[in-house]
């Protein structure tokens, strides 16, 4: 066996179906403890989302926080790995991406809550917190090596994968498709090989922009990602509503496609996906991927906002998960299911998306659409790899003890691994991720479980007094 199958086995292995099944029930048990907050409380946490708090105490604005969390989750799993849950399981697999994201939302609340509650402050005054620290503060200390196992998992996450090496490798590829796909003007570089010059412009131009941005820290962060992140958001829906209002005679027909498929995927894909469990599994781990909800990931952002009520920022960081998934990675699964490009032979991942965009929208030019198609992969893949930066360092932190000097190395590796990710090989980078984000999860989710009762009992107090006021 050689070491790529050995990761793809692996991969396999952490992504089955123990793992989606812990993540489903941990959601649908904060949604009974929390009696259907996600539902009952969102018109409240949209408005918190954009409304700052009074005194609130810590580094950044909830939005801003949010936005951190945000650039992170909407990226390349909103636009590519929709089209593939659709691809393999058929448009049923939106369904149960939809039906993720909605337990999804419970853990994300729980998440943001406990991220304020268990928090700390370092000598320098800026906030840590994040899934480390609600394990060991609020589990004990005899967990610390859960807590431990966390962090690492999160640095490597970040440094060997989902932040840096696939995030560059979809934005060269994507400049490189649009800019010079014959290979009309390319340099061959010593040791590495013969590349398009699209290629190392925007591997130069990346690295230093990302460079700029990372070495300000979390405020330059997040203050790049509110601006950024709310922009490109708006601007991909309004797209995708283009799409889906110039073709509004067959959303009836997607809607049944959606529903039939969920259960019964065979009747609505004419047996290329056979089994009702296949379209779960896609959709399940699609939904997942993208708004990471129990990934423990989004927390480490939420403990940096400006609050002083861990249930507020918890409703602010629930709506990440509504709005990566319920409303953006929907539009995108409506655009591809309305003009079936999932059905289009040779077509895959952001193919199958810039193929929806090119043939739905029929007054714009397919090269207008290929080039915000474009746009919108790059500043969403730009935007995860600042997001990923700030959770693998401050895993960093808590495992070094706050050591500033290895924290800022590595920063400048974090640049030099963005600088170098076009040249990489993907595929097993891409696996390597995978395995990483799936790790941490499992040390989330127990810690989840068992402050679950924390979570329900945090919450009643704080509406109990709303109530009084």
């Amino acid at each position: 066996m050689s070491f790529s199958e050995l990761l793809v086995v692996i991969d396999d292995f952490i992504w089955g179906v123990p793992l989606m099944v812990l993540i489903l029930a941990g959601g649908i048990l904060l949604t009974v403890r929390l009696k259907l907050l996600q539902v009952i409380r969102l018109p409240l946490a949209l408005k918190w989302m954009v409304k700052e708090e009074d005194g609130g105490v810590g580094e950044v604005s909830s939005f801003a926080a949010l936005c951190t969390a945000l650039s992170a989750t909407i990226g390349t799993g909103n636009i590519v790995g929709v089209a593939t849950a659709i691809c393999a399981g058929g448009p049923g697999a939106l369904f149960w991406m939809l039906v993720a994201a909605f337990f999804g939302m419970a853990t994300k609340y729980a998440e943001g809550l406990l991220a304020v509650k268990y928090r700390e402050k370092a000598e320098d005054g800026h906030t840590l917190g994040g899934p480390f620290y609600y394990i060991e503060k609020g589990m004990g200390a005899k967990w610390k090596w859960l807590a431990k196992a966390f962090a690492i998992f999160g640095v490597c996450a970040g440094l060997m994968g989902i932040g840096t090496f696939t995030q560059v490798n979809g934005i060269s590829s994507a400049v490189h498709s649009f800019f010079d796909a014959n290979n009309e003007y390319t340099v061959n570089i010593p040791f590495v090989g013969e590349y398009s010059w699209s290629v190392v412009i925007a591997s130069i131009l990346l690295a230093v922009v990302v460079g700029l941005v990372l070495i300000g820290g979390i405020k330059r962060i997040s203050s790049v990602a509110t601006i950024i992140v709310p922009f490109m958001a708006v601007a991909y829906v309004a797209f995708a509503l283009m799409l889906i209002f110039s073709n509004l005679d067959k959303i009836p027909m997607a809607f049944e496609l959606v529903v039939k498929g969920a259960f019964n995927p065979s009747a609505v894909t004419g047996g290329i996906v056979g089994t009702m469990f296949i379209a779960m599994q896609k959709g399940v781990a699609r939904g997942i991927f993208s708004n990471e909800s129990g990934l423990g990931s989004a927390p480490i952002a939420a403990a940096a906002a400006k609050t002083k009520e861990p249930v507020r920022q918890g409703l602010v960081s629930m709506t990440g998960t509504f709005l990566d998934t319920i409303v953006i990675c929907t539009m995108t699964g409506f655009s591809i299911i309305i003009t079936g490009a999932w059905k289009v032979e040779g077509l895959e991942g952001v193919g199958v998306t810039s193929y929806a965009f090119g043939k739905g929208i029929p007054f714009l030019p397919e090269s207008v659409t290929s080039f915000i198609l474009m746009l919108c992969l790059v500043f969403f893949a730009f935007t995860t790899i600042l997001g990923w930066d700030y959770y693998s360092e401050r895993c960093l932190e808590y495992l070094t003890n706050g050591n500033k000097k290895i924290v800022k190395a590595f920063r400048y590796l974090y640049i030099l691994a963005v600088f170098i990710g076009p040249y990489m090989t993907v595929s097993e980078v891409w696996t390597i991720a995978d395995i990483f984000n799936g790790l941490m999860a499992i040390p989330n989710m127990i810690a989840l479980f068992a402050l679950s009762g924390v979570v329900a009992k945090e919450t009643k107090k704080f509406f109990d007094q709303k109530k009084h006021k």
